[in-house]
């Protein structure tokens, strides 16, 4: 067993020093990974009375300033704001001052590259996007979900080096990503976390109506699986009634759907469509029965059975 002595993070020297504009649930969490990794929060700037409580609670002893003073304190600083909201404050603190020569500006949205950065880097800041391709709750459980976490980055050639380092240090796998890809890149992340927990969640009310008691004990195993099954194999994992070509438990799910929770319709049908698509692509779905399960999916309606018309189970 080796007997060198590591020493704690509150021991090692601050290398910078770390201000958050935007005490969402990102900003907190990478500035506390940062502090773990020897680096120093200073400042942190919130207008709710929940995004000062989460920065209480995650950066305790930090001071929340406003955001002119949050650079003013900060060599490095995390912009942590709505995407609609970052090119706005970006121009707003370049004009007003507020960016440093030689300062490193971060910003954590997926949807953009360094590009929106540019007020700031004509005003001699050096710009980052680094992004976590990670669900947040606010919580210091965010800390630790960092770790192994991949980061969507994008910089100027000479900076690559210095945000693949800072990804690192939080415990996350640098990924880069090309300016012109960021929008793509976003979509993608976008249509399997955001959406999944939509679909989760309207199949949990689902089964609440039809009589499950705890529809995520009932759904845990099952999702855990289709998605470790989707992780490894891709499309050659579709399973259920769409990818064998049951038009008539398609047609019988819609009624239901249509009876009980007629908004989910749209979004079954597009899923549904979207999955019979890939089935036929990769030779899953039979030709021959795919006829009529598209016919029930072209109109929604309720009345074809298709020539393979019987129940299906939960595969």
């Amino acid at each position: 067993m080796s007997t060198v002595h590591q020493p704690d993070p509150k021991d090692r020297p601050a290398r910078l020093t770390v201000g958050v504009v935007g005490a969402g649930r990102v900003g907190p969490a990478l500035a506390a990974s940062l502090q773990l990794a020897g680096h120093r929060p200073v400042a942190v700037s919130g207008v709710s009375d929940a995004s000062r409580r989460r920065a209480a609670q995650m950066l305790p002893d930090v001071p929340i300033v406003p955001p002119a003073e949050v650079l003013g304190r900060a060599d490095l600083v995390l912009l942590t704001v709505p995407d609609d909201a970052l090119p706005g404050l970006v121009e707003g603190l370049a004009e007003t001052g507020a960016v440093r020569p030689g300062q490193l500006l971060v910003h954590t949205s997926g949807r953009y590259g360094a590009k929106v950065l540019d007020p700031a880097l004509r005003a001699g800041a050096l710009p980052l996007a680094l992004h976590p391709a990670m669900t947040f709750t606010g919580t210091p459980v965010d800390v630790q979900r960092l770790a192994g976490c991949s980061f969507g980055v994008t910089a100027p050639d000479e900076l690559r080096l210095a945000a693949e380092a800072l990804v690192i240090e939080m415990g996350g796998e640098p990924e880069w990503i090309a300016e012109e890809n960021r929008p793509l890149y976003h979509a993608a992340l976008a249509l399997g976390a955001n959406h999944l927990v939509t679909l989760v969640a309207q199949s949990m009310e689902l089964l609440r109506t039809a009589g499950v008691e705890a529809p995520d004990r009932m759904l845990g195993p099952l999702l855990g699986a289709a998605l470790d099954n989707a992780l490894r194999s891709g499309d050659s994992a579709l399973t259920g009634p769409v990818a064998r070509g049951d038009a008539g438990t398609v047609a019988a799910h819609v009624t239901e759907l249509r009876r009980h929770a007629p908004q989910t319709v749209a979004g079954y049908l597009a899923m549904a469509r979207a999955t019979a698509d890939r089935a036929l692509a990769h030779g899953l779905l039979k030709p021959e029965l795919a006829e009529d399960l598209l016919g029930v999916l072209a109109d929604g309606t309720t009345g074809t059975t298709g020539t393979n018309g019987t129940e299906g189970d939960a595969r």
